[in-house]
């Protein structure tokens, strides 16, 4: 039986993580919205601490990869544990990794006393959902996430 381990990113796989966003992308149908670099990576993970990277590895073979950062809730009045990217290579789904790496960032988000843990999963998605009522997480139907993309940021930046 394979062995399956999670650790940290290193500074040196800055295009690993760029990879495994790129394969995200695809399987999600996006391949045209990254804009990521190896080097806005390097910087905003490893320099700048914005986000952290975890990587699942099978027999130390990189597999899949979870991206996620620090939010904060006001209800709450505590940080919170935001997952951004959560992504196993398609041919080791069903595995148990997708499962291992969520569960790796409960424990991330308990030990640094967070208020709860969120994300987003796209609407068609079916498997990803089902999996996630599985084990307990509440979607949050009432609610819209809105976006302003670089441009319209500093157009309404600058529209005073």
């Amino acid at each position: 039986m394979p062995t399956f381990t999670i650790r940290p990113a290193r500074p040196d796989e800055a295009g690993t993580v760029l990879e495994y966003i790129q394969k995200l992308a695809l399987y999600e149908k996006l391949p045209n919205e990254v804009s990521a670099t190896e080097e806005t990576l390097y910087q905003s993970l490893f320099v700048q601490h914005d986000a952290e990277v975890v990587f699942g590895e099978e027999d130390g073979t990189i597999v899949g990869f979870a991206l996620f950062f620090h939010n904060f809730s006001t209800f709450v009045g505590r940080k919170g544990l935001y997952l951004e990217d959560l992504f196993v290579l398609p041919e080791k789904r069903g595995l148990g990794y997708g499962k291992a790496l969520l569960q790796h960032l409960a424990q991330l988000a308990v030990e640094r006393n967070c208020g709860r843990m969120e994300w987003v999963c796209l609407d068609w998605n079916q498997p990803s959902i089902d999996f996630y009522k599985s084990i307990g997480a509440v979607p949050m139907d009432e609610w819209t996430v809105y976006r302003l993309t670089e441009e319209k940021l500093k157009e309404f930046a600058d529209n005073k």
